[in-house]
């Protein structure tokens, strides 16, 4: 599938009062992507959905989704994308049923397919059993569930999903993962997933933005991050003996430990490093049977990028 950008941001400032909730933002999301959208309480995520889907307006900047201008042409394109937000509001005063035939009504599914595509996400989000009781009477965890059919309705090709898994059980939530993959996966449709579950952006993101005081600090998959931010690699290496080892690595100004079974970790070595530090080692006799790069994770990438914007 040719990639191609279906959500593009220039320069997308939004200011509250003397707040700047998003501040000149610039972004890319390619077709069937699924972007990771992270930051803290505040950050500015909710804000630049918002932007993004023609319910609030920009102060400066553009926008584009599916090639509409969310500004001008706002229903246009919310009839085209679904949104999922972190406290979504349903009627509690209906049915689970009817909230998922009124909403499907709202955005224009064919009267005919109405009943079919509601009875199959009830299905799917594990809900038909209580789809006739009201949903006051409804679990956090099944309102979230409801909430995420009903933005599934219209089968929207763009979707934005705001903490998708909050309020979830593991079971539940691993449903949401699966959805979330075949969606992009095998139907190409794009996902715009804010999270602060970093297990869940590193498993879902092909790339992910990090966002704070409404910037983006980095935007890529978590090793190209990694690499920008110039963090050495870790490994993880058995080898015999370990005290010599030891001595020629600390030798090289790599910072090593050893554990048990002669398992050594490594640090302050970059990836270029490797091959010729293995080499050492064997040409001094040193016996190898393992080195295992170990890749940056997202908590460690997330994490350093906050700290360097808040000591900035």
């Amino acid at each position: 599938m040719e990639k191609r950008p279906v959500i593009v941001a220039e320069g997308l400032t939004r200011r509250f009062g003397d707040v700047v909730a998003v501040d000149h933002l610039d972004l890319e999301v390619q077709a069937g992507e699924v972007l990771g959208f992270l930051g803290h309480n505040g950050a500015g995520k909710t804000t630049t959905v918002r932007l993004l889907n023609g319910v609030l307006m920009a102060d400066e900047g553009r926008a584009s989704v599916l090639g509409f201008d969310p500004a001008t042409q706002g229903p246009a394109l919310r009839a085209l994308t679904g949104v999922l937000t972190e406290t979504p509001s349903l009627d509690e005063r209906l049915t689970g049923r009817d909230n998922l035939a009124i909403y499907a009504d709202m955005y224009g599914v064919a009267p005919g397919e109405v009943a079919g595509r509601v009875q199959a996400l009830l299905d799917d989000f594990q809900l038909a059993d209580r789809a006739e009781e009201k949903v006051a009477g409804y679990s956090r965890g099944m309102k979230q569930r409801l909430a995420l059919a009903r933005a599934l309705v219209h089968r929207p090709q763009v979707l934005f999903l705001d903490e998708p898994t909050s309020g979830l059980d593991p079971v539940a939530a691993r449903h949401v993962h699966a959805m979330v993959e075949a969606l992009s996966g095998e139907e190409g449709r794009t996902v715009f997933l804010c999270t602060h579950n970093l297990a869940e952006a590193q498993r879902l993101c092909n790339r992910v933005a990090v966002l704070a005081r409404g910037r983006v600090l980095a935007l890529g998959t978590p090793a190209e991050l990694a690499a920008h931010l110039g963090r050495s690699q870790r490994l993880q290496m058995e080898a015999e003996p370990a005290g010599a080892a030891l001595e020629i690595m600390a030798a090289a100004g790599v910072t090593a430990s050893a554990g048990e079974n002669g398992r050594l970790a490594l640090s302050g070595v970059s990836r270029e490093a490797i091959p010729a530090l293995v080499a050492a080692l064997a040409g001094a006799g040193v016996r190898i049977y393992r080195v295992t790069p170990e890749e940056p994770s997202l908590e460690d990438v997330y994490f350093a990028l906050q700290g360097e914007e808040v000591a900035a």
